[in-house]
């Protein structure tokens, strides 16, 4: 938990990565859509965000951040994603206890500058703006917190907005997708403030791209992506792999597998933090 943005990684590392793996998905006849900041974490704490943007918009493909938005009060992070060509934001809640409940933010967080400063970057914003907002049975899907997020939503004006459900382990086990009629409800509500609103309410499919290692393939979607295992079936069929590899992965206690609504889903075993 930290509110405070640092640099992570050296900008011109991440560059020859990025060629790399664009080149080889080239060699392999994959299509790249978008650059995607999709971090194991927050992309926007990273101080560098704005200068790795900059040292990749030569490469010619549209750059893209899935944000929660938490920093978004911060001028220079306002910036740096002005310089992405698509931002997607997060609004799960806009009541104080809700938002608490659902997002567990930093205690230094204050969701009324949140939410101010997003309604700033949307009118600044020139890129395609998203929003994206999980709907969590019995926290935040009632009729009033439902109409309290459309209401910003239609202040937001997105280009598109994703209402998502969990289809993947949470982080608590009580966790569940709201009834299919607080759905419907939830759709039909939000579709009144924004005009393009679609419904992630599913496994999200199994379209995944090579870059001609398998294993680190594997491991770098399932660090930040839990996979079905029929996902990962798949993959590795792709791939030309076949089901020793996530033995040997789990051996290793790389990964690790775990059901979730009757489904076995696999997931990157996080790094063990020894004290010393």
């Amino acid at each position: 938990m930290q509110i405070t943005r640092q640099p992570f990684y050296e900008p011109k590392n991440i560059l020859t990565d990025v060629k790399r793996k664009i080149s080889r998905a080239k060699e392999l006849g994959e299509s790249i859509d978008f650059l995607t900041f999709v971090s194991d974490g927050e992309p926007t704490l990273d101080i560098n965000l704005g200068r790795i943007i900059d040292l990749l918009r030569p490469l010619g493909t549209k750059i893209a951040v899935i944000s929660n938005a938490s920093l978004l009060w911060q001028k220079n992070v306002r910036n740096d994603l002005a310089k992405a060509d698509w931002v997607s934001l997060k609004v799960d809640a806009v009541s104080k206890d809700v938002w608490r409940r659902i997002d567990r933010p930093h205690r230094g967080l204050n969701l009324a500058i949140i939410l101010e400063a997003m309604l700033r970057f949307a009118e600044e914003y020139e890129g395609e703006l998203i929003t994206e907002t999980m709907l969590v049975r019995g926290v935040n899907d009632s009729p009033d917190d439902i109409k309290k997020v459309a209401d910003l939503l239609g202040q937001l004006n997105p280009a598109k907005a994703y209402l998502s459900v969990p289809t993947r382990p949470p982080a608590e086990r009580w966790v569940s997708p709201p009834a299919e009629n607080v759905l419907n409800m939830a759709y039909q509500v939000v579709s009144k403030s924004v005009e393009d609103v679609e419904c992630l309410f599913g496994y999200e499919g199994n379209s995944f791209s090579l870059s001609g290692n398998v294993e680190e393939d594997l491991l770098n979607i399932v660090a930040v992506h839990p996979m079905q295992e029929e996902a990962v079936r798949k993959f590795l069929a792709k791939a030309g792999a076949d089901w020793a590899l996530i033995d040997k992965l789990i051996v290793q206690d790389r990964i690790f597998a775990t059901d979730y609504e009757g489904k076995r889903f696999y997931l990157r075993r996080l790094k063990k933090i020894v004290a010393t």
